[in-house]
């Protein structure tokens, strides 16, 4: 029943991957551009959906009939995305590298899919650790409406990888729009084929 729930809410994240996409710094934000100018909108993949197709992809007008919320949307994608690069990592390594300890070998777990329910206490830890974060950001989400900050930006460079130039800012940006969306669809395929099919990586049949 478990894993038909997590299935199912693997699939549903995907949902989210094909939502308009974040721009650079609060001053250079033109409210009255397409997604609140945020990166993504101006996608050259062939989608021939809507009046626009790929330029400008909103077929459901959300960006218009929604447009207090958009921050938002933006926000619970890149959120989304993020976690679903670290999910598909997360579920691809353990098939052929496991950490120490013999509840996590794969005698005790062959198949990455059974851990789930296998090891209830390191999820309970997992929860633990995602539900302090998301505690820590209540913070940066009540400013959200207000334009504080960016969607998806807490601040946290500790590499300083972030670009100077705007240019290859937003191109970092739309990389990241793109690979997480990518991760959604890859982490919901990853969850359903391997309960379907029964294998692990490559979880064909």
């Amino acid at each position: 029943m478990m894993k038909s729930i997590v299935a199912v809410a693997s699939l549903f994240t995907t949902a989210l991957a094909f939502a308009p996409a974040q721009q650079g710094t609060t001053t250079s934000l033109a409210l009255k551009d397409f997604c609140n100018g945020y990166a993504g909108g101006d996608s050259v993949e062939p989608m021939f959906v809507g009046e626009t197709g790929s330029k400008n992809f909103d077929p459901l007008g959300l960006t218009e009939s929604c447009a207090d919320w958009v921050p938002w949307f933006r926000e619970s994608e890149l959120k989304h995305g993020r976690i679903a690069m670290l999910a598909t990592v997360g579920a691809i390594v353990p098939e052929f590298v496991r950490i120490p300890g013999e509840q996590f070998s794969f005698e005790a777990i062959p198949k990455v899919i059974d851990a789930h329910d296998a090891l209830p206490d390191s999820m309970i830890q997992i929860f633990a650790a995602i539900s302090y974060l998301e505690a820590t950001s209540f913070g940066a989400l009540a400013n959200m409406n207000e334009f504080d900050r960016m969607p998806g930006d807490y601040g946290f460079d500790p590499l300083s990888l972030k670009p100077k130039d705007e240019a290859k800012y937003r191109e970092l940006q739309l990389k990241e729009l793109k690979n997480g969306r990518l991760a959604m669809v890859a982490i919901g395929g990853i969850v359903a084929g391997s309960l379907v099919t029964g294998n692990g990586f490559p979880y064909l049949p």
